[in-house]
């Protein structure tokens, strides 16, 4: 064989290996935005179980989206530079209807109180209503900046005795250790996750688009999407059906 086409066929081999090794690579991102989506809805069914030190049903009930984020990473003393992935599902119709397939996150940086010496927190935000939600799902949101962010309630008779949801748009929680407790967060920043969402939903989707029922981009509607999708939303739609005012 001549130096010429051992050189052709040497090329080959390895344009044949670097396409199967980016297959097995993206196959493998996409598991794990699988998992996460699962992993939400656990970390969902997990705190609503505990009613004593759950979220109250009633401000859940009266949100308009709900983000979790699984095991975020604590990178300081108390969450200085944290950075975690999760999911957000919205209300449709305006922040009426049903839950919308979840569009992925990504957060990073911020000051979050509370759980001093925890390396990985699940992290439940309440967004009360769509107010400057729009700029989370075009490019950025800071949390305490775009938006208030008040320590969430919890128990039963929480939500009577306090009137933070009245005042602040979005109520943070965090669980670690198995302890559940409300969420001092100050500078953190959510963006929307766009490689996720390719991966998840199989081509590029706009966060709007799914969280907003597409009411915003009729051009691309809202794909269809897997089993762990479905488990998120099934999961939502049981521990809170309907919006209440």
């Amino acid at each position: 064989m001549s130096r010429s086409k051992l050189q052709v066929k040497r090329v080959a081999t390895l344009t044949a290996l670097l396409a199967l090794f980016q297959l097995s690579t993206r196959a493998d991102d996409k598991s794990k935005v699988s998992d996460r989506v699962v992993s939400s809805a656990a970390v969902l069914k997990e705190i609503m179980g505990m009613p004593e030190k759950g979220i109250p049903q009633e401000l859940l009930d009266k949100s308009a989206c709900v983000a979790v984020i699984p095991s975020m990473k604590k990178g300081g003393f108390i969450f200085g530079g944290n950075y975690g992935r999760g999911a957000l599902s919205c209300r449709t119709q305006s922040g009426q209807g049903p839950w919308s397939p979840p569009s992925m996150l990504l957060l990073g940086g911020g000051s979050f109180g509370l759980q001093i010496g925890a390396q990985a927190v699940d992290l439940v935000l309440l967004i009360m209503n769509l107010r400057g939600l729009e700029s989370l799902l075009d490019s950025k949101f800071t949390l305490g900046g775009d938006a208030s962010v008040a320590a969430g309630p919890v128990g039963r008779t929480a939500a009577a005795e306090t009137d933070a949801w009245m005042s602040a748009q979005i109520l943070a929680y965090s669980r670690a250790r198995g302890l559940f407790a409300g969420l001092i967060v100050k500078g953190g920043v959510l963006r929307p996750d766009k490689d996720a969402n390719e991966l998840l939903y199989g081509r590029p989707v706009r966060a709007a688009t799914l969280v907003l029922g597409g009411a915003s981009d009729k051009v691309t509607p809202v794909p269809q999407f897997s089993k762990d999708v479905q488990i998120f939303l099934d999961e939502l739609n049981r521990i809170s059906p309907s919006k209440k005012k």
